[in-house]
């Protein structure tokens, strides 16, 4: 929603996911040729001219196929449009596929809006067996010959639906004592990970055509671990389980719609290149990650005390009457992040958006 007043009209966030942790399967993994960095060399060994890099501001919603790391991915589209940073807004395992997205430049300062967002998740459980990495790529470490009823299912549901807790599998990025627990696993090491209160907002059977497999829907928020809920349904049915097949489909504000197969962001990026399109069209506008917060538009004036930092005390009977957390915008152009209060506007956040941008197509369909 967009906050104007007649008067107005008149006239640090960390950048979580910028770090790319490595999930439990990318730190077991050996460095192969699709670790971008070998990416450097060409065929014959030798080195390859570096591209000049440039400032690109916007959000890429990659649909990540499955067998890619999202460090990898993060790495292809930056390398796709020359960008000087990215980082991803919350980590998919190589066995997933779906929505990962990708903040470049100054998106980076709004990823953890996308991240304390709602998740959605489609995902197969494979019942019988349960792994040590709670999914396909693991060890079995406990079988069983028993195989759950649709009824016990659906019966089971309500257990993991709203705030419930939940112990993170052994693979995971948490940390014990500065070390991640996928590091100890690796290890051989078995850590005992305390339960942490996570928030499912629904969970539906969708599919239970044989007992060996069965397809859910999850909608959940920051922290949730959808290997963590299939282990734990497992153990309840008494026949164990584990995820065999893993896709978002919704993260923060980004939906399936959003998502662009590599594929086509790669053929885009070959036409922009011959001078028959712009990569600009690929992306999001920064600001597509604040939906879910009030955007307040502002004068020349006011954008020019802002962009030095400074707080503008807004006045009058037409003075805002909301508080707390905004984004600024001048002229229809995002300007900063500021908190709102007792009529005064201060920036937390300035934006310098100066470079590739989303274009205005882009704009008008978001």
């Amino acid at each position: 929603m967009t906050v104007t007043t007649s008067a107005l009209a008149s006239n640090d966030l960390q950048h979580a996911g910028a770090d790319n942790a490595p999930t439990a399967a990318e730190a077991r993994k050996p460095r192969d040729n699709n670790d971008p960095r070998n990416q450097a060399r060409g065929k014959d060994g030798n080195k390859q001219p570096r591209r000049d890099k440039r400032d690109v501001h916007g959000w890429v919603v990659l649909d990540k196929p499955i067998g890619m790391t999202s460090t990898h991915a993060v790495a292809v589209v930056k390398r796709l449009f020359s960008a000087k940073r990215a980082g991803h807004a919350g980590t998919l395992d190589p066995l997933a596929s779906g929505g990962l997205p990708i903040a470049m430049g100054e998106a980076t300062k709004t990823v953890p809006f996308v991240m304390d967002g709602r998740k959605r998740y489609r995902f197969t459980v494979a019942w019988g067996e349960e792994r040590d990495t709670d999914d396909t790529e693991g060890k079995a470490v406990a079988t069983s010959d028993e195989r759950p009823t649709a009824e016990a299912i659906m019966a089971l549901l309500p257990r993991f639906t709203g705030v419930i807790a939940q112990i993170p599998p052994q693979y995971s990025a948490v940390k014990i004592q500065g070390e991640r627990a996928y590091d100890l696993a690796r290890d051989g090491e078995v850590v005992e990970l305390a339960p942490r209160p996570v928030e499912i907002h629904e969970l539906t059977l969708v599919d239970h055509q044989d007992s060996g497999h069965s397809v859910f829907e999850a909608e959940c928020g920051k922290g949730t671990y959808v290997r963590a809920l299939a282990r734990d349904m497992g153990r309840l049915l008494g026949c164990y389980g584990h995820i065999c097949a893993l896709r978002r489909t919704l993260c923060g504000p980004f939906d399936e719609a959003d998502m662009i197969p590599l594929e086509q962001l790669q053929a885009l990026c070959d036409r922009a290149a011959s001078g028959e399109g712009s990569l600009a069209d690929a992306l999001l506008p920064v600001e597509t990650a604040l939906d879910d917060i009030p955007a307040l538009a502002v004068t020349r004036a006011d954008a020019a005390r802002l962009h030095r930092g400074q707080a503008v005390l807004l006045r009058g009977r037409d003075a805002p009457n909301c508080s707390g957390t905004v984004y600024v915008t001048v002229a229809g152009r995002l300007l900063a992040l500021a908190e709102l209060g007792n009529g005064e506007l201060i920036p937390k956040r300035v934006f310098n958006l100066s470079g590739l941008t989303a274009s205005p197509v882009a704009k008008e369909s978001n």
